[in-house]
C-alpha cells in the first residue's frame, strides 16, 4: 500500500460516513450504523495496508497521526450516537474528519520505513494511538460544546430546552472524563517510552509542557463543573479553550520558537 492510494480510500470512506450521517438525520438507525461502520472499515483498511508496507505503524509523521485522528473521529461519533442518540453528531464528526483528510491530501507528509532508534520502542505505538483516541473523544466533546452554545432555547420551550441542555452537558462531561482518562494513559505510556529512549520519565520538553497544560486544562473543566455555582456557558467556553490548548500540544508546538532545534517531539 502506498500513499498515492489514500485519496481513493478517503473518498469512499467520506461518502459512506456522509450516507451514515444522512441516515441518522432521517432516523434510519440501521443505515447510520452500517454506512458509518463501512466507512471505518475502508479507512482502517488503508491504515493497516500502510502499516504492512512501512513495516511499522504509521505514526511517525504529522500526516500519519492525522490518519488516525481522521478515523477515530467518526468512530467516536458512532459511539456517541449509539450511547445518546444525538442524530447530529455523525454529521459533525464527518465534517471535522473530512477537514483533516483534506489537509492530508493537499499537504501530505513524508512516509518512510526509516525509524530513528528512539521510535523503535514497544511503547511508541500505544502512546500515540491512545493519545489520538483521547484527542478524538475530546474533539467530539468540543463539537457538542459548540452545538450547545449555538442552540439557544426558545422562550415557549424554555423548560424542555433546559432539560435538553442539561442532558447534553451530562453527555459532554462523560466524554471529557473518558477522554481525560485516555489522555492520562497516553502520558503514562509516553513516560515509560521516554525512560527507555532517553533515560528519564519527564524532562519538561516543550511538547511535554504543553501536554501537562492540556491535561490540567481538562482537569480544571471537570472540577469547575462540580461547583454548585458553575455557569454552563463559561464551562462550554472553557472546553473550547482546552481544545485549542490540545491543538497547540499536538501540532502547534512545531511552530513555537522554544521547540525549534531542541524538542525531541517535533515531527520530521
Amino acid at each position: 500500500m502506498t500513499w498515492s492510494y489514500f485519496i481513493y480510500f478517503a473518498i469512499v470512506a467520506v461518502l459512506l460516513w456522509t450516507f451514515g450521517a444522512l441516515s441518522a438525520w432521517k432516523e434510519k438507525v440501521r443505515g447510520a450504523y452500517l454506512f458509518t461502520a463501512g466507512g471505518l472499515l475502508v479507512f482502517f483498511s488503508f491504515i493497516i495496508g500502510m502499516w504492512i508496507t512501512l513495516e511499522h505503524p504509521p505514526l511517525r509523521t504529522m500526516g500519519e497521526t492525522r490518519l488516525w485522528y481522521s478515523a477515530f473521529l467518526p468512530l467516536v461519533g458512532l459511539i456517541v450516537y449509539a450511547r445518546w442518540n444525538y442524530k447530529w453528531i455523525l454529521s459533525f464528526s464527518t465534517v471535522l474528519s473530512t477537514v483533516f483528510i483534506c489537509v492530508n491530501i493537499f499537504r501530505p507528509e513524508i512516509h518512510s520505513k526509516t525509524l530513528m532508534p528512539a521510535l523503535q520502542s514497544p511503547w511508541f505505538a500505544p502512546h500515540v494511538i491512545v493519545y489520538m483516541f483521547a484527542y478524538a473523544l475530546l474533539g467530539a466533546a468540543t463539537l457538542m460544546a459548540v452545538y450547545s452554545l449555538a442552540k439557544r432555547p426558545k422562550s415557549h420551550t424554555a423548560s424542555s430546552s433546559g432539560t435538553a441542555h442539561r442532558s447534553l452537558m451530562s453527555s459532554i462531561d462523560d466524554l471529557v472524563r473518558v477522554g481525560l482518562a485516555f489522555l492520562t494513559f497516553g502520558m503514562l505510556f509516553g513516560a515509560l517510552w521516554a525512560k527507555e529512549a532517553w533515560g528519564h520519565y519527564w524532562s519538561w520538553d516543550p511538547k511535554e509542557t504543553w501536554a501537562a497544560i492540556t491535561w490540567f486544562g481538562y482537569l480544571v473543566y471537570i472540577h469547575y463543573r462540580q461547583m454548585p455555582t458553575h455557569r454552563r456557558r463559561i464551562a462550554l467556553w472553557m472546553l473550547i479553550l482546552c481544545f485549542v490548548l490540545l491543538q497547540v500540544c499536538w501540532w502547534g508546538i512545531n511552530y513555537l520558537p522554544a521547540a525549534q532545534g531542541m524538542s525531541v517531539h517535533t515531527y520530521g
